[in-house]
């Protein structure tokens, strides 16, 4: 089962980018995250619809 809530480095790490470019995509908006604390997590949902939205703009 896959979390709900992923890290940074977990979004790093299936997308194969960089921290700054994740930190980019937050600051855009076109990565939905929330903040606990100190610590920024991206919803799955929000990075399943952030693939989709690219998957849809490729075609």
């Amino acid at each position: 089962m896959s979390p709900d809530l992923l890290t940074v480095p977990q979004v790093m790490a299936r997308l194969q980018i960089g921290r700054h470019t994740v930190y980019h995509l937050i600051r855009t908006h076109a990565l939905a995250s929330v903040r606990i604390g100190r610590c920024r997590r991206i919803p799955a949902t929000a990075l399943d619809d952030f693939l989709a939205t690219l998957t849809e703009q490729g075609h």
